[in-house]
């Protein structure tokens, strides 16, 4: 028996089905709403048994299922197909509707997904769902238990109500992009101002506890000294020479504090040379140092600066190592900081649980190099080392 596809008896029906997929999309739904309700509009208005919505990842390899009709609505985001594999994969490689009439396994291109139940349905018809500049968002697939010839009109109506659906999925997928931008620049923005705060106290407690206190014993020395310059030249000599002390230590601790902003050595030598000098100055055992020279924005070399710092800090500390070996590499504008030791390594899932040592130091480097729009790992295991890595994009300009 060839059953009938009601919905397409005259124009107004394919007028009707349209607007209603126009109600649908306008509804501020979002990405799984929309393709579950279009999921069962699309069954209930054309007589189909079983409607999936496959959509493209945003990793633009596979599909994934994220609409389909009773009972199948549970598999939503649990089925995948690899781009190219199944009726549905091909059709969104070649971007060409596919309609099969029966005896589906026949079909080269098919691929029997046993969750979704194929040997129920004889007659298919797959369209795929593609923006007007031509970006594929996804594939449209119908499926019905009688055996039923999909005609052009069909599969052009199908094809219209992909297209529909498509640039209501683009808006909703680039609004859903807006906002996770939106929140990571408020997140950004958070960082900053709590690392600037963080930086503010600590140059006030060097400032106060420091360089303060030395300066106001110099004036007390000065003071002393200037009583005494007549009656006691000996005592003046003496207070002025502690003067000149304290003096000279209020300068050192003043130059200290501005380095804790940049370090000097970085506009004396560069990122490679500093990394390199900073590596030999640590008391570690065989320190191999390899880099490359780089021209980078001051910001990233005093980050990555920073980050070798607390990491080659942690290895003395904590490692107990024999060997550490820090890498300086460029690839593909991505610079790549490798810090490695054989020392008695950690627990990185007790990082986030436990303070203290076992702590290395991690929340803060991560969180410079988040603030670099980078990455920073520890892959460690007690008893084998532990290995640091940090991943910079930069622009091309900055790579080498």
């Amino acid at each position: 028996m060839i059953s009938s596809w009601l919905s397409l008896a005259d124009a107004d029906s394919d007028a009707q089905l349209l607007h209603r997929v126009i109600e649908i999309l306008s509804a501020g739904l979002d990405l799984d709403g929309i393709a579950q309700r279009v999921a069962d509009l699309i069954t209930e208005t054309t007589s189909t048994d079983v409607c999936f919505v496959h959509l493209l990842d945003p990793a633009g390899d596979r599909l994934r299922l994220r609409g389909a009709t009773v009972p199948f609505d549970q598999l939503v985001r649990r089925i995948e197909l690899p781009l190219g594999e199944g009726v549905s994969g091909w059709v969104a490689a070649h971007c060409q509707p596919v309609v099969i009439t029966d005896n589906k396994r026949a079909d080269p291109r098919y691929r029997y997904i046993p969750e979704l139940r194929g040997e129920e349905f004889i007659s298919m018809a797959s369209v795929p769902m593609i923006t007007r500049p031509g970006d594929l968002v996804g594939v449209l697939n119908v499926h019905t238990r009688q055996r039923r010839e999909f005609a052009q009109a069909d599969v052009e109506l199908l094809s219209s109500v992909a297209g529909l659906i498509a640039g209501a999925i683009e808006n909703a997928s680039l609004h859903h992009r807006l906002a996770e931008r939106e929140e990571a620049m408020e997140r950004f923005a958070e960082r900053i101002v709590l690392l600037q705060e963080t930086e503010r106290r600590r140059l006030a407690g060097e400032i106060h506890d420091g360089i303060s206190q030395r300066i106001v014993s110099l004036s007390f020395h000065l003071s002393a000294a200037a009583d005494a310059v007549v009656s006691d030249p000996a005592s003046a000599a003496e207070q002025i020479a502690r003067a000149q002390e304290l003096a000279a230590g209020a300068l050192e601790e003043t130059r200290h504090a501005i380095a804790g902003l940049r370090p000097p050595v970085l506009d004396d030598l560069g990122l490679a040379a500093s990394l390199e000098s900073l590596a030999r100055s640590m008391p570690l055992p065989n320190v191999q140092v390899d880099t490359v020279a780089t021209s980078l924005p001051e910001h990233v070399e005093t980050a990555v600066y920073r980050i070798a710092q607390e990491a080659l800090q942690n290895v003395m500390k904590h490692a107990n190592a024999a060997h550490v070996q820090l890498r300086l590499s460029v690839a593909d504008s991505v610079i790549l900081l490798e810090i490695s030791d054989d020392g008695v390594g950690f627990n990185p899932a007790s990082t986030a649980e436990r303070a203290g040592p076992v702590g290395y130091g991690l929340p803060g480097m991560r969180q410079r190099a988040e603030l670099l729009g980078g990455q920073l790992t520890a892959d460690s295991t007690p008893g084998r080392g532990t290995v640091v890595c940090l991943r910079v994009p930069v622009p091309h300009e900055h790579s080498a």
